[in-house]
């Protein structure tokens, strides 16, 4: 197929994210990429300013992650996980032990954002049920916050940014509190975290857990947050 014939079928058949179909973008088709670059079907180079929504931060076409994916997909390309395990697997999840913090010695695998928020959120819930707590039901976090598409990461994404308004009757109802204004290079306030203090305070016997971006917000503007920030949440979640 032509250019012109991909672009006509793309328009007239194909969903993209966060687009309209009776209102649809204008859609550039890439035909190779490389470092920061993308080649298009009519010839230009553009650069990836957004990296693949931030998923590509090595860049395209890297050597060695190339390598790595075709000699992992000469031995096999998948294999479920239940009941079974392989070897990158065992390998990721002992790199990643090493570089956390002790208590964490458990690594759930998940194949995105949005589903591994899920599965945090249930994990949550499970723990509060099997405490005989199972109204702990609620989750505290704060504005200008993005956790993803799905239905509980939406439920704790901005309730007025966070795309998904329209749905706001059918999703559980957590609490926001103010994103602090104090930011990474900035002096700490003790009032920038009152608000969050007095919520899960005044909810403690509903709040089943707190869910953050780590160091900084990114789709509600890349506000990083203040260190003291992160360590008085932490205390606050020790005491509650």
């Amino acid at each position: 197929m032509q250019n012109s014939d991909n672009l006509t079928f793309d328009a007239q058949h194909i969903w993209h994210p966060y687009s309209s179909v009776t209102n649809p973008p204008c859609i550039h088709e890439v035909v190779s990429a490389t470092g920061v670059r993308l080649r298009l079907s009519d010839g230009r180079e553009i650069i990836d300013g957004m990296s693949s929504w931030w998923s590509t931060i090595h860049g395209y076409n890297h050597p060695r992650l190339n390598e790595a994916a075709k000699d992992q997909i000469d031995q096999m390309s998948h294999v479920m996980f239940g009941g079974l395990t392989h070897q990158p697997a065992v390998e990721l999840s002992r790199k990643l032990i090493e570089m956390t913090a002790e208590p964490l010695q458990y690594v759930f695998l998940s194949d995105s954002g949005s589903i591994s928020v899920e599965v945090a959120i249930k994990m949550a819930i499970q723990y509060w049920f099997a405490q005989g707590e199972p109204n702990k039901q609620r989750l505290l976090t704060v504005r200008n916050g993005y956790h993803g598409d799905t239905f509980g990461a939406m439920a704790v994404s901005d309730p007025e940014n966070g795309m998904h308004g329209m749905f706001e009757h059918v999703l559980p109802k957590h609490l926001f509190a103010p994103a602090p204004s104090c930011q990474n290079d900035e002096d700490w306030q003790d009032s920038d975290i009152a608000e969050f203090k007095q919520l899960i305070t005044e909810h403690n016997d509903e709040i089943e857990a707190v869910i953050l971006e780590p160091l900084v917000q990114g789709a509600g503007g890349m506000r990083f947050y203040c260190p003291e920030y992160l360590r008085q949440v932490r205390v606050l979640c020790d005491q509650h």
